[in-house]
């Protein structure tokens, strides 16, 4: 079973790239001991809230507490299930409609491993981490956003 040590790059400024996420699974082909990744991108949503579209959404964080938490999580996962790798990425600053501000990435040798761990994980991050997300509505009026 693999351990972590925390990280501190757990945060990018705006949207996560698609780039990004290639790179980020590219460099684990020459890991040949792992047998399965899984992936969760969460992407901003044109929501429609009384009667204003979403645009955009702007991500603020308590960014030590929020690193401390996701290390917390990882920790948590790797106690959990046999895991080779775990990568979270969380947006800051503004993410229009339509761009990623949540990456998760799990690896292990069997697949039925990755599909529960990035379950377990992703509603750990929506529930724990103290990350804020403020929606920009259409009118630029704006309200902050609560998870669900």
């Amino acid at each position: 079973m693999a351990t972590t040590k925390p990280k501190k790059n757990s945060f990018i400024q705006g949207a996560i790239s698609s780039d990004f996420i290639g790179n980020a699974i590219a460099k684990h082909q020459s890991k040949t001991t792992i047998g399965a990744h899984n992936i969760f991108l969460g992407q901003v949503r044109a929501d429609v809230i009384d009667g204003k579209t979403v645009v955009a959404i702007e991500y603020s964080a308590y960014e030590e507490m929020a690193e401390q938490t996701f290390h917390e999580i990882r920790e948590a996962a790797f106690a959990k299930y046999e895991l080779s790798c775990l990568h979270i990425y969380h947006s800051l600053g503004t993410v229009k409609t339509g761009e990623i501000c949540l990456f998760v990435f799990v690896s292990a040798s069997r697949r039925k491993v990755v599909y529960e761990a990035l379950e377990f994980l992703v509603e750990e991050i929506k529930e724990k981490t103290a990350v804020f997300g403020k929606e920009i509505m259409d009118d630029e009026s704006y309200s902050w956003k609560e998870n669900s």
